[in-house]
C-alpha cells in the first residue's frame, strides 16, 4: 500500500528511508532563552519515532535575541548552545531517522525592541529599521557561522529558513524591500543576500548538504509571486541546495479570511510546489495539510513534489506514518480544519498543546512541564 510514500529516497549523498519528513514547526518547547529543554527533546523523540525518514527542527536563531522570533526560539548563534543542539541531533537519529535544524533570522517579525528588516515597512503597527550595508555583511557572517555549528553538533544537514515572511524572504519581497541600494529594486537584487547567504554557509560547511524553506507566494496583493520566486528557486538550485522545501503566505496573509478558508483545504499549497518542481532539478518538499496517504501517494505520483512535509499532521498524530502503512487511516487522529489553540498558546508565549490528542496524553504531557512552563 502507497509504494511510492514507502520507497527510499537519495539526494545530496543521504538515503532516506521512506519520503516522509517532518515539516518544521514551532511549538514553544524551548527552554527559556532558548535552550534546549527535555520537553524539547521528548518531542523530537516522539517526531522520530514516527517513522519519519527526515525529521527537521525549526526555527534556531542566528542572532539572539535580534533575530529570535520567540523568547523560547533554540539558538545557533553561540557555541554555548553547540551541547544542547548535540543532545538534540542524537535523540533524532538514534530514532533511525536524519536530522535537520533549521536556522532563521526573523527580521521585521523579531520579537525584539528594535527589530530589523530590508527596509523600514511598518509592520502590525510596528515599524523596523532598515539594515545598514556593513549590518548585512555581519549578518551573513552569523548565518554562516550557525550553519557550522549545525555542522559540528552533528546533524546530517542544515535548513535555511527562507519562508514565512522571515529575513531571508523579506529581501526577496517587492512588499518589504525597498531599499534603493543594490539589495534593492530588480529581482536580481533583491535576491543578492539570500544567495549571499547560501554562498557563506556552503563555503565553511564543505560538502554538509545545505536545503532551503523556500517561500513561493506571499498571498497578498503586492507580494511575492510566482513568477518572480521560480526565477529565485532556479537560482538557490544554480547555488547548491540541496532541496527546497516550498510553501505559502507569511503572518501578515495567514489570518487574512480567504488564505483562513484555503488553509483548511487539503493539500493547500502543493500547486506551489510543483509550480517549482517544474522549474528546477533539485528535490522539492511539499505540505500544507496532506493529511491521507492517499492523497501523499498522489502527489508523488504526479511528480509534484519528491517528498512529503507533515507539520501539525505529524505533531497532531505521530502515528500517522504507521496507521497509514498498515491501512489503518480510520484511526488517525488529525488536526481539525479551524482549530487554532495551539498557534493561540504560542502567540501567548506559552508551549502548545494538541486539544485532540487523548485525555491520557493530555495528562501525560503536561506531566512533563517545568513549574516555569506549567502556564496552562
Amino acid at each position: 500500500m502507497f509504494p511510492l510514500l514507502f520507497s527510499e529516497f537519495e539526494f545530496a549523498g543521504l538515503r532516506l528511508k521512506n519520503r516522509i519528513t517532518m515539516a518544521p514547526l514551532y511549538l514553544g518547547y524551548a527552554g527559556e532563552g532558548g535552550k534546549v529543554s527535555v520537553l524539547l527533546l521528548d518531542h523530537y523523540r516522539l517526531m522520530a519515532q514516527s517513522g519519519a525518514a527526515l525529521v527537521v527542527v525549526e526555527n534556531a536563531s542566528v542572532d539572539h535575541p535580534g533575530g529570535s522570533g520567540a523568547h523560547r526560539m533554540i539558538r545557533a548563534d553561540i557555541d554555548e548552545s553547540l551541547e544542547g543542539l548535540a543532545q538534540l541531533a542524537e535523540t533524532i537519529k538514534e530514532q533511525g531517522a536524519r536530522a535537520t535544524l533549521q536556522i532563521n533570522h526573523a527580521g521585521r517579525f523579531a520579537a525584539a525592541a528594535e527589530p530589523v528588516a530590508p527596509s523600514p515597512v511598518e509592520t502590525f503597527g510596528q515599524r523596523p529599521r532598515a539594515l545598514a550595508r556593513e549590518e548585512i555583511q555581519t549578518l551573513v557572517e552569523k548565518f554562516a557561522a550557525a550553519a557550522l555549528r549545525v555542522k559540528q553538533a552533528g546533524f546530517d544537514l542544515v535548513e535555511l529558513h527562507g519562508g514565512t515572511g522571515y529575513l531571508l524572504s523579506q529581501f526577496v519581497s517587492p512588499r518589504s524591500n525597498q531599499r534603493e541600494d543594490d539589495y534593492g529594486g530588480s529581482l536580481d537584487n533583491r535576491m543578492k543576500f539570500p544567495l549571499e547567504v547560501v554562498a557563506a554557509v556552503k563555503a565553511v560547511v564543505g560538502d554538509f548538504p545545505v536545503g532551503y524553506r523556500f517561500l513561493a507566494e506571499e498571498w497578498l496583493p503586492d507580494g511575492l509571486k510566482l513568477a518572480e520566486s521560480v526565477v529565485f528557486a532556479q537560482a538557490l538550485a544554480a547555488a547548491g541546495v540541496a532541496y527546497l522545501s516550498v510553501m505559502g503566505g507569511t503572518y501578515e496573509s495567514f489570518f487574512l479570511p480567504e488564505i483562513l478558508e484555503r488553509s483548511k483545504q487539503p493539500g493547500y499549497m502543493v500547486e506551489l510546489a510543483a509550480a517549482i518542481k517544474k522549474e528546477v532539478g533539485v528535490p522539492v518538499i511539499t505540505a500544507g495539510r496532506i493529511d491521507t496517504g492517499t492523497l501523499a501517494e498522489g502527489i508523488l505520483a504526479q511528480e509534484q513534489a519528491d517528498l512529503i512535509g507533515l507539520a501539525r499532521v505529524l505533531w497532531a498524530d505521530p502515528q500517522w506514518p504507521e496507521k497509514v502503512r498498515q491501512g489503518r487511516e480510520q484511526e488517525i487522529i488529525h488536526c481539525k480544519p479551524g482549530c487554532d489553540a495551539c498557534t493561540q498558546l504560542v502567540m501567548k508565549g506559552r508551549p502548545a498543546l494538541c486539544v485532540g490528542w487523548p485525555k491520557a496524553k493530555l495528562r501525560e504531557w503536561k506531566a512533563k512541564l517545568t513549574p516555569e512552563e506549567d502556564l496552562m
